[in-house]
């Protein structure tokens, strides 16, 4: 079992952890529809990435009523 040799003063232990804060994200905006999404990704309301569409996406999914 590790056992300290000293205390640790608190500036040593918070200096330590003063990288491990969360950082806010970075949104860029959609150049089809300008809807935020996260840069390097493909737009989840719109399926476009570097403006050419990547995902098709669909504009109304139909359920039966008996399969609900």
């Amino acid at each position: 079992m590790a056992v300290q040799q000293n205390k640790v003063s608190k500036s040593r232990r918070n200096n330590r952890r003063a990288h491990d804060s969360l950082v806010a994200a970075n949104p860029n905006e959609c150049s089809n529809c300008g809807e935020l999404k996260r840069p390097h990704h493909v737009c989840a309301s719109c399926g476009h990435y570097a403006d050419r569409e990547v995902v098709a996406m669909a504009d109304e999914v139909e359920l039966d009523e008996d399969a609900a």
